[in-house]
């Protein structure tokens, strides 16, 4: 599976003041908690921003980094906090994200409604690969203009900012934020260590900027004026100086006493971004967050600032290749992902009047195969789907006496949302079909790949999945290979999910296909539904793990690169209304040496059942273990019994023991059929 390391950076809006009548600003702060969301994950709190002192629009400089994986859902939880001396401090407002829904948003960016007021920005990147050591860089400024007013002097302080490639990236960014020397015109200021692949992924020629501003006490500092430079040019132009401009005014100059690379990989010079060329004139609210916090910024509009003075011009610097770009550099660069859906409707799934045949639904809430595969897998892919219109074909039913191997699955050519999927399917039996045979999905593969060809003649950043659901093997292997093998050049995935307890051996053809058919791309994953029925992460996982490397693959080779969103501004940006459910304040504790932890397991962890709502989040009850003991191996379970209701499987006895997931917190349990429940009926279990 494809992991990539994500870099993601936080902002506010709007925050209400919470600091009390007559106590000024609120001081806030935020922190990151990663969530529980599957059987033996625990949350942890991965770091807290610094705080930023008066101010109800905060732009924190902190970063925090995540492993991401297209298969794998990552919930975050994101509490901002009032930082009150010698007392409590006092919650402002608390949103979860998903970081893969952050990723599939506009400028990779996603906001939320806080509950107090105000709204909350996240922002994903990519993290770089590898280290290009630490800037130790010492500025001072010389002979500044006073921006304080006639009866005081000004406290500068500045800001180093970079930019962000792809969309709503072209607004400057604070990376590091040094501190204020008071009452003075031409202040020393202190020795600062940047990390470079923050400042500017390691290419020592990105444009960067160096901003001064007078602090003020309210938060609403006033600018001295700034200049645009690159690592590089700041290295060469030790003892040189820079013109500080607002914009056609000089406020002062910057004297560079100080600037060199410290621990830099021998092997970490970058290349140039793998975007085509394209000018990202966004302007979108940033983010951060990191394992190990790291400082890093939000985008922040300036003016136009030049005219900066070097002292000596740099040596042109030889420009390397383009990098091969990953699926992170596509998903965040304009690459729009489209999902059709194809379900089986032959008549080996049974009666689907019947309990425990395939097609049934069950008056109790329990989804069947069909239902929890389109929910799962579905419920992934449409993060990256810009419209969320999904073509859904069914194939092996008749109608009007004549089988059909292609036919459109509801009222129209495309339905909404995964609810909008789950209805097509469910009404297609109040159509007058009959459930025939066999089993060919030959059309509406070839229906898929024409339609994914012509997405990509309209936008060649246009890529499809088809998900494909059945209940047994293919009965025209070799007119199936064939198919496959006629559309390996379209923009276009194929995942296949078996349904059921049919024997799927003869699907092994499929496993291996691009070797042993000689095509130059493989694009088909077969999955068996039945591995993983009591576990949605592992499904989704399997299904979704290939997709990733066929999509760089497809459009690599044929010269296509990411693009910048040209036509994306911070007005597009997509803010979700206050979740009351999931976006709660969790309970921290602050150790004196700096430590954060949680108090307590509420609101922590994420209901990732099948049956979960596809709406909203979920919150469930923590797991919890006998008190006054030592620690239970055995599997937790809710604090209070809960009473569900269990379905028997086909071809499973009374007496026989099945393994289900417990709705309230995913966890497996083994329970046993009671005596003389049938296949297909329905008992109850309290766990």
């Amino acid at each position: 599976m494809t992991v990539e390391k994500l870099q993601l950076t936080l902002q506010a809006t709007g925050l209400k003041n919470v600091a009390g009548l007559g106590k000024g600003t609120s001081d806030p702060f935020a922190i990151v908690t990663l969530l529980a969301t599957g059987p033996g994950e625990k949350p942890r709190v991965l770091g807290k921003t610094e705080v930023i002192k008066n101010s109800l629009s905060p732009k924190w400089t902190t970063s925090f980094l995540f492993d991401y994986s297209f298969g794998k859902e990552t919930h975050i939880n994101v509490s901002i906090v009032d930082e009150v001396r010698k007392q409590s401090d006092k919650p402002m407002g608390s949103a979860v994200f998903e970081i893969g829904d952050i990723l599939g948003s506009r400028g990779s960016t996603k906001a939320k409604k806080l509950k107090k007021g105000g709204i909350l920005y996240a922002r994903i990147s990519k993290a770089p690969p590898r280290s290009a050591g630490k800037l130790a860089l010492r500025l001072q400024g010389i002979k500044l203009k006073n921006v304080d007013g006639l009866f005081s002097k000004s406290d500068p302080f500045f800001e180093i900012r970079r930019t962000h490639d792809g969309a709503g990236g072209g607004s400057w960014t604070p990376i590091y934020r040094g501190k204020h020397v008071k009452n003075n015109l031409n202040p020393k200021w202190e020795p600062a260590s940047i990390d470079v692949n923050t400042l500017c992924d390691g290419d020592l020629n990105r444009r960067i900027q160096v901003a001064v501003f007078d602090h003020e006490k309210n938060g609403k500092h006033n600018s001295m004026g700034a200049f645009d430079t690159t690592v590089n040019e700041l290295v060469k132009s030790v003892g040189g100086k820079f013109a500080l401009k607002k914009g056609s005014k000089t406020y002062g100059t910057v004297s560079v006493d100080e600037c060199k690379i410290i621990g830099a990989e021998t092997s970490s010079v970058m290349q140039q971004p793998p975007f085509a060329p394209a000018a990202a004139t966004a302007t979108a609210p940033p983010v951060t967050t990191s394992y190990e916090p790291q400082i890093m910024s939000m985008p922040v509009p300036v003016a136009d600032f030049g005219n900066m003075n070097l002292g000596g011009q740099p040596l042109p610097v030889p420009v390397p290749p383009p990098k091969k770009p990953t699926f992170v550099d596509y998903i965040s660069g304009n690459c729009d992902l489209n999902m059709c859906v194809a379900i089986d409707f032959t008549g080996s799934n049974g009666d689907p009047r019947r309990p425990g045949t395939l097609h049934h639904f069950s008056p109790h809430g329990q989804m069947n195969g069909y239902e929890k595969a389109i929910s799962a897998v579905g419920s992934i892919v449409a993060k990256y789907d810009s419209d969320q219109q999904f073509p859904v074909y069914g194939f092996g039913a008749k109608y009007d006496g004549v089988v059909r191997h292609c036919f459109q699955v509801g009222n129209s050519k495309e339905v909404h949302g995964i609810k909008g999927i789950l209805d097509a399917y469910k009404g297609v039996f109040r159509t007058p079909l009959i459930m025939s045979g066999p089993t060919v999905f030959t059309g509406v593969i070839q229906l898929a790949a024409t339609q994914a060809k012509q997405r990509y003649q309209i936008n060649p950043l246009s890529y499809s999945i088809l998900l494909l659901l059945t209940d047994g093997a293919v009965t025209d292997v070799e007119a199936t290979k064939q198919v496959l093998a006629s559309v390996a050049d379209a923009p276009l995935s194929i995942v296949i999910v078996g349904i059921g307890n049919a024997d799927f051996s003869a699907m092994k053809f499929l496993d291996d296909f691009e070797r042993r058919s000689g095509v130059n791309r493989d694009i088909v994953q077969f999955v068996q539904f039945n591995a993983h029925e009591h576990n949605k992460t592992s499904l989704t996982r399997e299904t979704l793990e290939e997709i990733p490397d066929q999509l760089v693959q497809f459009f690599h080779t044929r010269g296509i690169m990411p693009q910048a969103d040209t036509n994306f501004s911070a007005s597009k940006i997509v803010i979700d209304d206050y979740n009351e459910e999931a976006d709660i304040d969790l309970s921290m504790d602050y150790g004196s040496d700096g430590e954060i932890a949680l108090n307590g397991d509420v609101g922590c962890y994420i209901d990732n059942s099948y049956e979960a709502g596809l709406e909203d989040l979920h919150v469930i009850p923590p797991p919890s273990a006998p008190s006054g003991s030592a620690p239970v191996v055995a599997t937790s379970v809710p604090t209070q019994p809960f009473t569900f209701q269990v379905q028997v499987p086909p071809n499973v006895a009374s007496g026989q023991q099945i393994q289900v997931a417990h709705p309230q917190t995913g966890q497996p349990l083994i329970v046993a059929v009671p005596a003389g429940v049938p296949p297909g009926g329905v008992f109850t279990v309290s766990a």
